[in-house]
């Protein structure tokens, strides 16, 4: 049987309307959470190794049986991002063979070799002028020159340096060298390890 409001006095319906919320708990002022979603993260930072030099051209006023300096410096940025289980960072200046760092076109062609090509680091490893005939970590036996060798710590995984590379030509030892237009590629690489 129904109970009709006309047939409830006024305060009992109140009354049973303030109860009706406590009634059903379940439904009213409880918090309902959902289950757990999870999401796998993973982030992968690789490692790089760069090298870029400025300018990319240096020219030399070479005076036969004496010592020319390049008209520049070659500022070499090397930036690199590595991981914890590198040691060092080396940088390496070669020509692509020992006999020829230079050539003119000739006829007769004639070679500047690297013994008479000199390069200087101050902030680096060879803080004197010293020839490229070294047998570096890069490029061919005897064409060589380590610019510089930085060891690696926590501190300095991921780091920039710039060196400047001062270059000379000297011919001393080669006074009979003809007239000519001398050209030859530097290339400089680095090595983490």
């Amino acid at each position: 049987m129904a109970i009709r409001r006309s047939e409830l006095p006024s305060y009992k319906l109140m009354f049973m309307l303030a109860l009706l919320p406590l009634a059903s708990p379940t439904l009213y002022g409880q918090a309902l959470n959902s289950n757990t979603a999870t999401v796998s993260l993973t982030a992968t930072l690789g490692e790089s190794l760069t090298v870029a030099a400025t300018p990319t051209a240096v020219t030399f006023p070479l005076v036969s049986g004496s010592t020319a300096t390049g008209n520049v410096p070659v500022a070499i940025t090397t930036t690199w991002i590595l991981s914890g289980a590198r040691t060092s960072v080396t940088l390496v200046g070669y020509f692509a063979t020992a006999t020829g760092a230079l050539s003119n076109a000739g006829p007769p062609v004639v070679n500047i070799p690297t013994s008479e090509v000199l390069g200087q680091v101050t902030t680096g490893t060879p803080t004197t002028f010293t020839a490229f005939t070294q047998t570096a970590p890069l490029g061919p036996a005897g064409a060589g020159l380590t610019l510089f060798s930085q060891a690696l710590s926590g501190t300095n995984r991921a780091s920039t340096r710039t060196d400047n590379l001062n270059l000379q030509i000297d011919l001393t030892s080669q006074p009979q060298l003809p007239a000519g237009v001398y050209t030859g590629t530097l290339n400089l690489q680095a090595q983490a390890l």
